[in-house]
Parts: structure tokens; sequence; C-alpha cells
């Protein structure tokens, strides 16, 4: 086990900035070596500003610094090639949502996971919670026997962030989200990529479903990209989900996620909205199994800071559970890649 693990950062942005870096900075077991961005004002700024003492423009100039890990940041349809370049570099890797934005990209990151014996960590704020990881170890025990039908809904109060807007809630970061990442079609901006994925996550870790193909529409922002999603998936194991998505809530309402999952031996529920919160597994043979969520302990327990905190540990050689690992990711991508194709085609799309 290595004392401190040294970490790399790429993408040293709004989001690095306002959680990834100070979290890496609280814990104890880290060295936050080296970050990298463009702009070389900014990134001089960062470094000054958290005390980090090799910076680049130039991504792949940090793994000069002898690196166990590297937490990526960059504008989503950068995550392909910065986790490829860091697991090349023989770096556990924890990228941000979506893994990638395509496909054949999730296919080669898995695969070079494999290959390099590395992990690779996506970190669904809710993926980590204590709730979301009790559901996926009531469905490993088949406690509601072979999934029949899935409904899942995902809002959030995003429609300024996805609408090429600043986003409200960021008006005192140090930096902000850029249209460029969120509002562009062009480089996988909207509701899916941005948000959806994290409750496309949570179904697949918590379930372990494969999806096979989406039937999709959904309504655009001004910009182009979508504010609201609907779409049905078949599984390969033939059951189906319904799946819906929207930017549409009002500021300063709590972020909805509703997850039912229909068993042969059972029905899971799961909402997290504050003041709503339960998860629940109706039995039919009347021993329902019930997990306690306080109030505001359900979305409000969202945090990217205990998968940064596992994945330190991970990159420290010692065993922490990864929740939200290449597979995952890899699902995600799947049904969200068929679902803007679908989108455009007006027809079912494989996965």
């Amino acid at each position: 086990m290595k004392k401190v693990a040294r970490i790399g950062l790429v993408g040293a942005g709004w989001w690095a900035c306002q959680f990834h870096i100070p979290h890496l900075l609280e814990n104890k077991n880290v060295e936050l070596v080296a970050i990298s961005r463009l702009g070389n004002a900014e990134l001089r700024d960062i470094q000054s500003r958290f005390n980090i003492e090799h910076g680049s423009e130039n991504h792949s100039e940090i793994y000069k610094y002898d690196l166990d890990g590297v937490v990526i940041a960059s504008p989503h349809v950068e995550h392909a090639e910065h986790s490829k370049v860091a697991l090349e570099n023989s770096c556990h890797v924890l990228v941000e949502k979506p893994m990638t934005t395509n496909i054949n990209d999730a296919k080669l990151i898995a695969k070079l996971a494999e290959q390099k014996s590395k992990t690779v960590m996506t970190p669904y704020g809710l993926n980590y919670t204590h709730y979301m990881e009790q559901a996926a170890d009531w469905f490993k025990a088949r406690k509601a026997g072979e999934i029949k039908h899935v409904v899942l809904h995902m809002s959030s109060a995003l429609m300024d962030l996805f609408g090429g807007e600043p986003m409200l809630e960021t008006e005192n970061h140090l930096y902000r989200p850029p249209p460029s990442t969120w509002a562009d079609p062009q480089r996988a901006g909207g509701y899916g990529w941005g948000q959806l994925s994290h409750a496309l996550a949570a179904l697949f870790f918590v379930s372990e479903l494969e999806p096979k193909s989406v039937r999709a529409m959904c309504n655009k922002s001004a910009t182009g990209v979508d504010y609201y999603d609907a779409m049905v998936i078949d599984f390969s194991c033939g059951a189906k989900g319904v799946v819906s998505g929207a930017a549409g809530l009002p500021k300063g309402k709590s972020p909805q996620l509703d997850l039912k999952i229909y068993g042969t031996e059972g029905m899971f529920l799961l909402d997290v909205e504050v003041g709503r919160e339960r998860m629940v597994l109706n039995c039919f043979n009347g021993t329902d199994l019930t997990h306690q969520i306080d109030e505001g302990g359900g979305y409000g327990a969202y945090s990217t800071k205990e998968a940064i905190n596992r994945f330190v540990e991970i990159c420290r050689g010692n065993n922490a559970r990864n929740s939200g690992n290449e597979i995952v990711g890899l699902k995600t991508v799947q049904v969200l890649s068929a679902m803007y194709k679908s989108v455009e085609s007006g027809d079912v799309e494989i996965c």
C-alpha cells in the first residue's frame, strides 16, 4: 500500500475547481501533483490559488510526474481521448460523466482498463450513496427475482444550463459551466449526456440489465440540445423500460429521481426528492424490505467526494467499491447514443 497517492487532473475548469480539486486537497492521502487545462493565464491562476506545483496546457505532459491516477473533468467530447492516454500511461482513471460520447470509445476504454489492469471510475454522485449501494445488493441477491419492467424518471432545474445561459447556481464560482460543453448539440450538449446519464448509471449499477435497443423522442432548447427526453428501452432479458428526463424544474426545487423496477418476486421503488425520500422492495411473499433515507438524505446526499476518496484508496493499492465502473459507463453510453440516433431517425436504434 502506498502512503500517498500521486494524482494528476486533466480539465481544470468549472467542476474541477469547485469540487474535485478541493476534495483532493482535503484528503491527507493525496499529493495533487499536476494539472492541465487550456489557457495559460487560467492555468497559472489555478496553480497559484491551490498551490499546485506542475501545470501544462498539454495534457500528455503531466504523465512525466510518475502519477498513480488521473481525474478527468474536461469537456464531454474529450473524455475518451484523455482517458485513453491516462490508461496507456498505466494510471487509474476517474472520468466525469459521460464516460465517453460514443459506443466505440466506451468499448475501447473498457478494453484498455482490462488490458492494463487499471480501474476506471465515473463519479455518479448518487451511485455512491448508502441507499443506492443497498439497492444494488438487493438485486444482486435477486430479492426482486427476474426483472420484467422498469420505470425511470429524472428532472432538474437546468433550463438555463442547457439553454446556453449562465447557470444561476454558479454565479459565485471561480468558473462557470461553458455553453460549448452543455448547450452545443455538436459537442454532446443536452439533458441526456449532462443529466440523464446519472439516472441511467444508477439503473445499470443497481440492476445489471443489458440494453438492447431504444426508441426515443425529445423536445429541444433554443440552442438545439434536448431539454426533455422520452424513450422505451428493450433489454436483452426481455424486460422493457420507460425512461424520461426533464430540465424544466423551477429554480430552487429539489431534483427528482424516481426508479421503479418490477420483478417476478417483488417491486422496487426509490424516490430521492427532498421530503418524499423512500426506498422499499415490496415482495410477493409479504417480507417487504425497507431502507431508511432521512429527509434531505436522498438527492441531498449527492456528492462526488465519496467517489474521489475511494479513487484515492484504489490509487494507494487498497480495495474500495467502484459503483460507477467502466461497465456501468459503457451501458449508459450505449443507451444515450442510441437515444440520440433514434431522435434523429425516428426509428428503433440498436444499443
